[in-house]
């Protein structure tokens, strides 16, 4: 219930623990309880109250500061325990806290299911089970609103619950349509956050399955030098043949969404170094990552290994990286021992000549869409002709990729391009039959 000031309002007035001087007081006395004692204290109450943070933790010190309740908490039943997933309990967080349990057996969350107790309770001296349960004296528990927490197929997932350790006769059926109104809500998220979870481990499962087994397949498409008849060097690109069946660029994210993205990047570069060593000397090997694995350390020691002056590291211009100059610095020695950097999509991403002019890479590599029909389209030639005439300008090699038919090739030809790679000229292949091509 929202009062008409956005506060939330109890039976249809202001929020108690304000208009009621007596509740303000009653709210900061410590009650002769080795828990309680000398650790309450009266939380700031804001005039109006919005979850937070944490979805269920807003709900909870929602529901805690209209009720002027010192806990309130969601616990999840885990066998013959209750488990305290989100606790509110100003004052109190070293005493009860999320993690801690408590047997079922000691709690009131089984007789309420069960009818023995009610959700709604005022006064637990007037429930002589209660009372006679060790724990009412122990936290003490003087008033207690509880209600079970439901999924959508009917299973209980714990309580919500909210309690203070004194009586407090003003709690009625409105405060306790409240808090069911509450527990819905909480067990929506906890529902929506369990098919979340449910979906992120079906996601992890197949990659760390791959990683298990080494990795992905790394196949070689060649990069002809145009005029030579040869290939100047070869792209490293990453197949995955586990099921499900889908696309590298699906797997690289399915990796990303459970934190595994680097894992799957630097099992490619493993990968895709071994071939280094068996292509001519004078071939070099083009190995792709993302912004972010461009800055690992872990990336920096594998390829300081290799050598660097046969080595081209692209960075995908379709993501921009958080802080350039720190992926700079972490690759500059690299670069300085021979290796170069390359900007893969050129045109396709975060805004174009910004990359290029951000990473000074030593190689640009025209994106697949500019180049497809660049015959039958005046505007893909004049921008291809001016990237052309930028990389010759500022002394950097220019690659054209996804080239796919005679005439496209034809016109990169004439407009200065000198390496292209594509369908046309050779698919991605496996090791042995790139190097036959050698």
């Amino acid at each position: 219930m929202l009062a008409s000031d956005g506060a939330i309002g109890r039976n249809s007035v202001a929020n108690r623990a304000i208009a009621t001087p007596a509740s303000k007081g009653r709210a900061m006395e410590q009650p002769n309880s080795s828990i309680f004692n000398g650790a309450v204290r009266p939380a700031p109450v804001p005039a109006a109250i919005t979850p937070a943070g944490d979805m269920i933790d807003g709900f909870l010190r929602a529901v805690r500061t209209h009720l002027d309740l010192q806990v309130a908490y969601v616990s999840q039943f885990v066998g013959d325990e209750s488990l305290f997933q989100h606790v509110d309990a100003p004052g109190l967080e070293g005493l009860i806290k999320p993690g801690d349990r408590r047997s079922l057996d000691d709690v009131y969350c089984r007789h309420i299911l069960a009818g023995r107790l009610p959700e709604l309770i005022p006064d637990t001296a007037a429930e002589p089970l209660a009372m006679a349960m060790p724990i009412t004296a122990a936290v003490p528990i003087g008033a207690h609103v509880s209600v079970p927490l439901r999924l959508s197929d009917g299973s209980v997932y714990g309580m919500f619950c909210c309690l203070g350790p004194h009586a407090d006769h003003t709690l009625n059926r409105r405060d306790l349509a409240m808090m069911r109104s509450f527990a819905e809500l909480a067990a929506g998220e906890i529902e929506r956050r369990q098919a979340s979870g449910a979906a992120l481990a079906a996601l992890r499962a197949p990659v760390e399955q791959l990683l298990a087994d080494g990795g992905p397949t790394m196949m070689f498409q060649p990069i002809w030098r145009l005029g030579e008849g040869r290939p100047a060097g070869y792209e490293a690109l990453a197949r995955f043949s586990p099921l499900p069946s889908r696309g590298p660029d699906q797997w690289f994210a399915d990796a990303a969404a459970v934190g595994l993205a680097e894992a799957l990047e630097l099992a490619a570069v493993d990968r895709a170094l071994l071939a280094l060593p068996r292509l001519p000397q004078d071939r070099y090997l083009t190995i792709n990552v993302s912004p972010a694995t461009a800055m690992s350390p872990a990336l920096v020691s594998r390829l300081a290994q290799a050598d660097l002056k046969r080595l081209v590291l692209e960075i995908t211009e379709q993501q921009a990286a958080d802080d350039v100059p720190a992926m700079l610095a972490a690759l500059a020695p690299l670069r300085a021992a021979g290796m170069r950097l390359a900007v893969d999509d050129a045109g396709a991403g975060y805004s174009g000549l910004q990359a290029i002019l951000e990473l000074q890479p030593d190689i640009i590599k025209l994106d697949r869409f500019f180049v497809r029909g660049i015959h039958n389209d005046a505007t893909r030639r004049a921008l291809a002709a001016a990237l052309a005439e930028f990389a010759r300008q500022i002394g950097t090699d220019l690659v054209a990729e996804g080239v796919e038919v005679a005439a496209e090739l034809s016109v990169l030809q004439a407009l200065g391009f000198d390496k292209v790679q594509g369908w046309l000229l050779g698919k991605a292949m496996p090791l042995e039959d790139a190097l036959a091509l050698a």
